[in-house]
């Protein structure tokens, strides 16, 4: 009996071969996903057992729970969720085009692009347009940043360690700019600005974030996936890639298009959480291997499992204070990329 299991569609054409072990993987990440959901509702300030939040989930549960639940905890963790699952994939698809273990929305300037369409949005825009703009003003960051990115590292092809180092400069460089705008703004606005940009979901809602950012990953997240073969191609290196058949830099750019939507959607809603899409993909990795059509999905349940935690041990470890989560996930994040970068000192 084969260990692989194939999926095959006419309409379109689509095959991809998933290892059974991989499956199981998989499984087992959606059942702890199940599990962490459950769990972290019920936890706060008021108690809620496990059984009395699944009974007010499916519709029949206490009704004073019920608002604690559906209305207070359950969108702040469907939102940890999805911007923990986007930002993994979107740091698993950069790893693999840039061919570096230490690339990641962070790095390459993507997440600071989007950090600041979205400042621009609140200082600008706010008042006059509805809020479920904000991820469009992300994206279009991050595209703009990403464009300026491609520009100056394109000579015969964007060459992936041209990306790295030049998204490196580009990331202190939008920093900067957006500090300076939270230096020049009134109080409130700077205040809302630099919560922002540690990374918080602190007083999410489900008609402003979670019916805004679901749209945009139900289409995203799949459209990825289906690309992921092509990672696998540009893996192997340009010369060999095209010698294969493959279009690198058109495949390279609608990739990293991908990437960067994903990224800039969910730093609209969560803010810039940093090191997710760095730590995740490195996980999954150890998990099924290198082959994108398994590492994509696992990738994106770990990342969102980080956030999940890291929004727990916010809201919890300092009651009554509510930490921002991407204060956890630097905590974590920074060692990491400081044991990353050792690592692969001499490579």
């Amino acid at each position: 009996m084969s260990k692989y299991k194939s999926i095959r569609l006419d309409k379109p054409k689509l095959s991809y071969l998933l290892e059974g072990r991989s499956l199981w993987i998989i499984a087992a990440l959606i059942v702890a996903c199940a599990a962490g959901v459950v769990i972290s509702t019920g936890i706060g300030s008021k108690y809620i057992a496990p059984l009395d939040v699944i009974q007010s989930i499916l519709g029949y549960g206490n009704p004073m729970h019920d608002v604690i639940v559906l209305k207070l905890r359950l969108p702040r963790i469907i939102i940890a969720l999805l911007v923990g699952a986007a930002l993994a994939s979107a740091g698993a698809v950069l790893q693999g085009l840039i061919r570096n273990p230490l690339a990641s929305p962070d790095v390459t300037g993507v997440t600071e692009g989007a950090s600041l369409g979205t400042v621009l949005f609140i200082f600008f825009l706010n008042e006059r347009l509805s809020i479920q703009w904000m991820p469009v003003a992300a994206i279009i960051g991050a595209f703009l940043v990403t464009a300026l990115l491609y520009v100056l590292a394109w000579k015969n092809g964007a060459s992936p360690l041209r990306m790295v180092l030049i998204g490196t400069g580009l990331s202190a460089a939008i920093k900067s700019i957006s500090y300076m705008f939270l230096i020049s703004a009134p109080f409130f606005l700077a205040s809302r600005s630099l919560t922002f940009m540690t990374g918080s979901i602190y007083g999410v809602s489900w008609e402003k974030d979670v019916y805004t950012l679901l749209p945009w990953l139900i289409i995203l997240l799949p459209l990825t996936w289906l690309m992921a073969r092509h990672v696998n191609v540009q893996a192997l290196g340009d010369e060999v890639a095209g010698s294969a058949g493959a279009n690198v830099q058109r495949h390279r750019l609608l990739l990293l298009l991908l990437s960067v939507a994903l990224a800039g959607s969910a730093v609209a809603i969560g803010g810039a959480i940093a090191f997710i899409g760095l730590m995740a993909p490195h996980m999954a990795r150890r998990l099924v291997g290198s082959s994108f059509g398994t590492l994509l999905p696992v990738s994106a349940l770990i990342g969102a499992l980080i956030l999940l935690v890291a929004d727990l041990a916010a809201r919890t470890l300092f009651a009554p204070l509510d930490i921002p989560a991407g204060v956890f996930t630097a905590v974590i994040g920074a060692p990491f990329f400081l044991y990353l970068l050792y690592r692969h000192r001499n490579q």
